[in-house]
């Protein structure tokens, strides 16, 4: 067979070992003299003689044993007799070393994928396929294309897609799936409609609902609703039915988009529907979207109904009902549903503690809120961005400034992460405070981090802006993003 890479090196670049990690090269023979002399006894390898006879005179030095030995036993042939043996080994080792070179580098492979490392894991693969003995199978492009298009790289994933076929492995419905869903995740649905008809056209990788599903969503979040109309008359002339993921899809969107008789339409078919009825799901997207509102005997009739039809509440819903609780000050109520999670075993998660504690931050009721933050974290349940928008939010709501300072401070010590909306508390902060100085210096800051500024982040500026009577800064800020910053805003 032709000679194989040698897999130390090539492990060392793959996972970062160094090859002294791997087996050590067998040491050197030792020399031979001109007359055959194996050379020292301290050189020679041990040996087991067999018992019995020698031929005379090849008896151990000193003893005087004579006898007879087995034919080509004398030191002068015992090298040749033995050499096939030798190469067969070798071949063995070889084979073993390639198996366990792949064996490493395939979880290494499998790491990085974990890792979300999208450019290592390409690396990794590249260096797997140059391999003779290495064929990527389906589900190894399958969890590359996944990678890559949940990773932003939906160019890569087409690229990766193409070299597949080129190689011979034949495409399935997964993986065009897969691939669908890469230029869903990044916005790209022309390029998505048009591999649905390519995958159409091959007769052995027709549509399922899965893929429907994920061109739906992406179509939902585009509000594009008349595409959404467009799926389901396909679906229905290919015979496709949707399942209870695909509509609770779908009625989400409605929700969020306002559009209340469709989600009712929708709904009333769900509970109609033999094939697709409503789940826990369904009902936290209904009661989420009462309860956000305000609108919360709304939201107990319908808990009641889904309660009705066998839906068994999860953490999530009575999350939902505390938030609900909570934003219209019926504390109550709130305390009720906690303790019943506690009496059925649910367990107090981030978004129990943040939804009570935003509560306590909206009313200004800042000691509530301390106190709820401290029990928080003597049970051991770590605070998120999330948390620290509502304590930054409530302790400014309480004018409690220098307390402001001291979560900004707690947040940096506990690694949270600082997006967009966490900038914005401390924006928020720092103008009712009428400290524009500091206010401008986070600006600055979160702009240095390489955090986008948002339309609640220019709406912040421009109000305190406002106030102070500051209309070249203003202004400033319409010039510097005019897309967010109309100059109907500047002009108000």
């Amino acid at each position: 067979p032709p000679p194989l890479t040698p897999p130390t090196l090539i492990l060392a670049a793959a996972t970062g070992r160094p090859a002294s990690s791997h087996s050590p090269p067998p040491p050197p023979p030792p020399a031979r003299s001109s007359a055959g002399d194996p050379g020292p006894r301290s050189a020679r390898p041990h040996l087991h003689r067999p018992r019995g006879k020698t031929r005379r005179g090849e008896g151990a030095r000193g003893t005087g044993r004579r006898g007879k030995t087995r034919r080509g036993e004398g030191s002068g042939r015992r090298g040749r007799a033995r050499t096939p043996i030798k190469n067969v080994q070798k071949r063995l080792d070889a084979r073993a070393d390639a198996k366990a070179w792949a064996c490493t580098v395939t979880e290494a492979l499998a790491d990085r994928i974990a890792a979300k490392n999208w450019r290592e894991a390409l690396q990794v693969f590249e260096m797997l396929k140059e391999q003779t003995f290495y064929y990527p199978k389906e589900g190894t492009y399958m969890k590359l294309l996944l990678l890559l298009g949940r990773s932003g790289q939906p160019s890569l994933a087409q690229h990766l897609f193409t070299e597949m076929q080129q190689q011979g492995c034949q495409p399935t419905p997964e993986l065009y799936t897969a691939l669908i869903g890469a230029y869903c995740r990044n916005g790209l649905l022309d390029e998505a409609l048009k591999l649905l008809e390519d995958m159409k056209a091959a007769p052995l990788c027709q549509p399922d609902v899965y893929t429907y599903s994920i061109l739906i969503k992406a179509f939902v979040d585009a509000s594009r609703f008349d595409l959404v109309d467009a799926m389901y008359k396909e679906m229905a002339e290919r015979s496709v039915t949707p399942n209870t993921v695909t509509q609770n899809i779908v009625l989400s969107g409605y929700c969020r988009a306002g559009r209340l008789d469709d989600m009712e339409k929708l709904l009333s078919a769900m509970l109609e529907s033999a094939n697709c009825k409503p789940d826990v799901w369904t009902m936290n997207i209904i009661l989420s979207l009462f309860g956000n509102s305000g609108q919360v005997e709304l939201m107990e009739k319908w808990y009641e109904k889904f309660r009705g039809y066998g839906i068994e509440p999860e953490t999530r819903t009575f999350n939902i009902l505390i938030g609900a609780y909570g934003k219209k000050r019926m504390y109550d109520k709130m305390s009720a549903v906690m303790e019943y999670m506690r009496r059925l075993a649910f367990p107090w998660t981030t978004a129990t503690y943040n939804n009570v504690i935003e509560a306590f931050a909206e009313a200004g009721d800042a000691k509530n809120m301390e106190d709820t933050f401290n029990q928080m974290r003597s049970e051991g349940m770590k605070p998120d961005t999330k948390t620290f928008c509502c304590l930054i939010n409530g302790f400014s709501n309480a004018a409690l400034f220098h307390k402001v300072v001291g979560m900004v401070k707690l947040a940096e010590r506990l690694d949270v992460p600082a997006n967009t909306s966490f900038h914005n508390s401390v924006l928020a902060a720092c103008a009712k405070a009428e400290d524009l100085m500091e206010m401008e210096r986070v600006f600055r800051h979160m702009k240095h981090m390489q955090c986008e500024p948002d339309a609640i982040t220019y709406s912040i500026l421009l109000e305190a802006y406002r106030k102070e009577g500051m209309f070249d800064k203003m202004y400033a800020l319409q010039q510097e993003n005019p897309s967010l910053v109309s100059t109907e805003l500047v002009m108000v």
